[in-house]
């Protein structure tokens, strides 16, 4: 069932939608996903007909279990509408957002650019949410089963405006929302997002200096719950371990590798994209370095920092192409877009691939491969 779904996606779902604008397309789907997801009983039946259990991904790490290493990647669900959905998908869990401390309308229009050949989006966002104060309540009256079995991430932001920009006032946005996610019982785990490249302001925490004294503030709000950090894809790597030498004094307990790609002249695109067209690259573009950069973090930082890869995950080879670099959990979110409701297939294929490889557990492979 859940392959002749991804039929159907690709075969006339995906071409109707390709008729969208990028803007509109996203928006119909998320309204879609979230009032089928508001309606007793459809979560599950999506589930039982699109996935199956598989015992050799089911990870329980830190009291928390999760059915598949594979989750939503930030940036879909930037309201915490479909969380119910994705469980649904097959998802191992969900991160929500970029939020941010104040509603923010983001960027100007468009939003999204398809490059469908190339694989990628190109995303001009900005954080647009509707604020960390709405999102909780909208998460908290999600059912419990959901919200105690289904690990989700809220992801964190400094709100894209000129009021938040400096560093005091953006360091007080940020405590302001995991203060907030501290609180949430609908929050298992919080990812602190410095790298987004679309922002008023910059991407002002990725030094080392400003890093420490933002991890600092939020070490004063004692969250206990796993703290992530999004890393950024286009800095050195020298420039890149400065900041993980900052992340592992403070105790953080993970990263996600990696943020978009402003990096244009490094993409071979197989189409073509118009200077005037803003925003960061997604998808296929950041496959391989992303994957580099979850191998050198492993090999420095294999026994202080959790990895969850992220970018370019378009197959099941691609995410277990991550998880032998040494990312515990992967994420996705254009391979969703580009491939639709796949997740079944990947995990269904990153199964297989253990098989191949002799691994009775999704955990016998991670850092196999580095």
């Amino acid at each position: 069932m859940a392959h002749i779904a991804t039929t159907l996606y690709r075969r006339i779902v995906r071409p109707l939608m390709f008729l969208l604008s990028p803007d509109n397309a996203h928006s119909l789907v998320v309204n879609i996903l979230a009032v089928s997801g508001r309606i007793p009983g459809v979560s599950a039946v999506v589930g039982v007909l699109l996935t199956r259990r598989h015992r050799t991904l089911e990870t329980e790490w830190k009291g928390m279990k999760f059915s598949s290493p594979v989750g939503l990647s930030a940036g879909l669900d930037k309201n915490g509408q479909i969380v119910p959905m994705m469980r649904a998908l097959g998802f191992g869990f969900s991160e929500v957002g970029s939020v941010t401390a104040e509603p923010c309308k983001g960027n100007d229009r468009p939003w999204f650019y398809r490059l469908p050949k190339t694989g990628s989006l190109v995303v001009h966002v900005g954080l647009a949410n509707h604020g960390v104060k709405k999102i909780l309540e909208r998460l908290h009256a999600m059912p419990e089963k959901i919200q105690n079995n289904y690990p989700t991430i809220l992801s964190v932001a400094r709100t894209n405006s000129e009021d938040a920009s400096g560093v005091e006032e953006g360091i007080v946005d940020y405590v302001t929302s995991i203060k907030a996610a501290k609180k949430s019982p609908a929050i298992q785990m919080v990812e602190v997002n410095i790298s987004c490249p679309n922002a008023f302001g910059g991407q002002t925490y990725t030094t080392p200096e400003l890093l420490d004294k933002l991890l600092a503030a939020i070490d004063k709000v004692k969250l206990k719950k796993p703290l992530f950090i999004k890393m950024p894809i286009d800095l050195s790597w020298p420039k890149t371990k400065k900041l993980l030498d900052v992340a592992v004094t403070h105790g953080v307990t993970g990263v996600t590798m990696s943020n978009l790609t402003k990096q244009r002249e490094k993409v071979e695109f197989l189409e073509p994209l118009p200077d005037s067209v803003k925003g960061g690259l997604s998808g296929a573009p950041l496959r391989e370095r992303s994957t580099e950069l979850v191998a050198k973090t492993y090999k420095a930082y294999g026994d202080e920092l959790i990895i969850i890869g992220v970018g370019g995950v378009m197959s099941a080879d691609d995410a277990y192409d991550k998880i032998k670099a040494g990312a515990t959990f992967v994420e996705l979110v254009t391979g969703l877009i580009m491939k639709g409701p796949f997740i079944e297939e990947l995990n269904s294929g990153l199964v297989e691939l253990l098989k191949k490889d002799g691994y009775s557990h999704i955990s016998e492979a991670v850092g196999a491969g580095r």
